[in-house]
């Protein structure tokens, strides 16, 4: 069940490049995209979980990171007003 609007998703070149050279870390990013969606914030630490559930009420931007073994690490960031989701590798942030 999707939580709240995405506005439009983008990935970064490094993702984009990496998805086409694997299917595993493509599927990788579509789950993690549809788990962001549902409010599921992957591996945070407990405080971050609860600011992101205070951030669907007040509007304000929504972080999550993901980890599977065997690929590289994502995260995924909503910008505050919902006009943009964002797929990147954590040191392209």
């Amino acid at each position: 069940m999707i939580k709240f609007n995405s506005g439009k998703i983008v990935v970064t070149r490094g993702v984009n490049d990496e998805m086409n050279k694997d299917v595993t870390f493509e599927q990788h990013v579509r789950l993690s995209l549809e788990r962001h969606l549902a409010g599921d914030w992957g591996n945070l630490c407990d405080e971050d979980r609860v600011t992101n559930e205070l951030a669907l009420l007040d509007g304000y931007r929504l972080f999550s990171a993901y980890t599977k073994v065997g690929v590289p690490p994502i995260w995924i960031i909503t910008e505050c007003d919902r006009s943009v989701t964002t797929i990147l590798f954590p040191d392209e942030y």
